[in-house]
């Protein structure tokens, strides 16, 4: 019988990177920035919108947008 694994590579490991993660949601909408240098993860930042106080979506939206423009501006994922 075959080993069943598969092993999936993306990129290259040793590649310094950025990575944004996002939660998304239009209550809350949570998001995390890692820095990955030789296949080893440290923390960034992370944190939550809390959007609820918001009654119009259209509202929400756009603080989404800025909220994430902003990090991408700031951290060039």
């Amino acid at each position: 019988m075959k080993d069943a694994s598969v092993k999936i590579q993306v990129g290259n490991p040793s590649k310094d990177r950025i990575i944004l993660g996002i939660d998304p949601g239009t209550n809350v909408m949570g998001y995390g920035i890692i820095h990955v240098l030789n296949g080893k993860p440290k923390y960034l930042c992370m944190g939550v919108l809390k959007l609820s106080k918001y009654g119009d979506h259209y509202l929400r939206l756009r603080k989404i947008f800025e909220r994430t423009r902003g990090l991408i501006d700031e951290f060039l994922p």
